[in-house]
């Protein structure tokens, strides 16, 4: 008999078909049709007016209330909606100011999606705090937001503006700006790192924004870091509240669940943590090199089979006791225990100039904000695995690229370090950087070489930072945890910090600082809780 299993459809194919069946059984749910308008110059056909195509292509077949009309710049109706760069994309122009300029390509096709839906909807699905702040809006907000298609944050972004505009389209307009499609109005702005957004031409934030921070920033216009509910918000009631939605948090839900446990997870920002901005992976077992935000899509996809995951909230207060209470920006958890996973974020040289230039040449991003400097000169600071896999990232993307490490040999693994070599990638070692200059953006850094004593004036257009990471340890710190003398969480060895009921995992607990390790702590940490949860050792503690 023969065999027919290579016939069969593979559990990918059935997903994606899967996925497909629901987006076009939410199209037709739409109440409002969905017009895009796309104007280019004549007789110039570039790569994202053909990827506009391409894109807008793939959402049409999902349902006929997406149309497509395609214009020159001097049409009427470009002069109409006052449409001068080449491509724009104008969605349901009749109804919301949104435009696009350059194309939804990579990452940014999320945030094409969800737009197409809210315009769709005649909804924006703001959260009920969200609506409290923009109806304090009575003037108008020209919001501009640079993105990359290779940045994992900037969907959060866009989207958080485009909700402003089909909530509030009398005073809300929107343009989600490519920067690689217009370099030059990324340059005039000065935004050498994506996402930024800006609110009548006022700088409202660096990167991803919980949608509640992003809403009060435009409402204020300025940037706001925080944002405390006006009152009490919806109630959720569960066994465990993981913090934190990277490798460690994410197992930690999978693994909950999977014991029986009612287990959410909430993260403030891009799911996956580190490992989405993360280049390529070449040491997760089963895949030989894998990108990071690829990996990620991979974790999550399979986390939400089992676990409910609060996106783009922050938590902002935990409160022990028994139920333990966790309060984000847009609801409170009872729960039984909480989890830890806040993992780590980027340290920073703390040298003049780099607070001043972040997001103007300063960047912690080579995957986010790469794209901008092909062609140009930049720096890479790190001597680690991170370091050189993104001096290689960016020398491969078209970037000249030098790399500064503090010592006279690299950290990093020997496989990359031989890429390094191997591609010429030029090194100043002994070497540190001691300020970073420059009026509106970076043009120089100041190094000092620390054998010689010899400083040195270095011109380049961008330095990125990759020396490493400090665990976030805020809301531990807020807990009273006890902290170890490196800066981490102490925990028991069964990731039991020395508060009942709250647990730790990940990055945030120190050691090998690897993504697999994280996945380990998290399934680990789950499995302790669970066993903990039957028979509480804090009890045992009492006799």
């Amino acid at each position: 008999m023969p065999d027919t299993t290579s016939m069969d459809p593979q559990p990918n194919e059935l997903a994606a078909e899967k996925y497909l069946l629901q987006l076009r059984s939410t199209f037709e749910k739409l109440p409002h049709d969905i017009p895009l308008y796309l104007f280019s110059e004549k007789g110039h056909e570039d790569i994202f007016t053909h990827a506009n195509r391409q894109v807008i292509r793939a959402f049409r077949e999902l349902s006929p209330k997406i149309t497509l009309r395609e214009y020159d710049l001097g049409h009427e109706l470009a002069h109409k909606w006052n449409v001068t760069a080449s491509p724009t994309l104008l969605i349901a122009p009749e109804r919301y100011s949104i435009r696009w300029l350059g194309a939804p390509m990579g990452e940014e096709a999320r945030t094409f999606l969800e737009t197409l839906i809210l315009v769709g909807l005649g909804q924006s699905n703001l959260s009920d705090q969200s609506l409290k702040v923009i109806k304090r809006i009575d003037s108008p907000r020209n919001i501009k937001i640079f993105v990359s298609p290779t940045c994992p944050y900037c969907p959060q972004q866009a989207v958080n503006a485009v909700k402003a505009a089909v909530e509030l389209p009398e005073y809300v307009s929107v343009e989600i700006i490519d920067i690689q499609c217009e370099p030059e109005l990324a340059n005039q702005y000065s935004a050498q790192s994506v996402p930024q957004a800006f609110a009548n031409d006022i700088l409202i934030g660096q990167g991803a924004q919980p949608e509640e921070v992003f809403l009060l920033s435009l409402q204020k216009l300025e940037a706001q870091t925080i944002f405390i509910p006006e009152s009490d918000a919806e109630l959720i009631e569960s066994d465990l509240v993981i913090v934190g939605g990277g490798p460690a948090g994410l197992t930690a839900g999978i693994y909950a669940v999977r014991s029986g446990l009612q287990t959410a997870v909430v993260e403030r920002e891009a799911l996956g943590g580190q490992v989405a901005t993360t280049p390529i992976v070449e040491n997760y077992p089963g895949f030989t090199q894998v990108g990071g935000k690829t990996l990620v899509d991979i974790m999550v996809s399979h986390a939400l089979q089992y676990v409910q995951i609060f996106q783009g909230e922050a938590v902002i207060d935990i409160q022990p006791g028994h139920p333990i209470t966790v309060r984000t920006t847009r609801r409170k958890f009872q729960t039984k225990t909480v989890l830890i996973a806040t993992g780590a974020r980027h340290r920073h040289l703390n040298v003049p100039g780099e607070s001043r230039l972040a997001g103007r040449g300063v960047s912690y991003c080579s995957t986010c904000d790469g794209p901008l400097f092909k062609g140009k000169k930049v720096v890479m600071v790190g001597g680690g695995n991170s370091a050189v896999t993104e001096a290689l990232h960016l020398f491969h993307m078209g970037v000249d690229v030098t790399l500064i490490h503090r010592r006279d040999a690299l950290r990093a693994q020997e496989f990359l370090v031989k890429q390094l070599f191997d591609n010429n990638i030029p090194i100043l070692w002994n070497s540190e950087v001691k300020e970073i200059r420059g009026e509106q953006r970076v043009e120089e850094i100041v190094t000092l070489n620390n054998k010689t004593n010899v400083t040195s004036v270095f011109k380049t257009d961008g330095v990125f930072l990759a020396i490493g990471y400090e665990p976030a340890v805020e809301l531990a710190q807020k807990l009273e945890l006890k902290i170890t003398p490196d800066g981490y969480i102490w925990h028991d060895g069964k990731h039991r910090t020395n508060v009942p009921g709250i647990y730790s995992a990940g990055d945030v607990e120190g050691g090998y600082k690897q993504i697999v390790t994280a996945s380990g702590q998290g399934a680990e940490a789950a499995m302790t809780i669970f066993e903990d949860l039957i028979n509480p050792y804090w009890l045992k503690d009492r006799n």
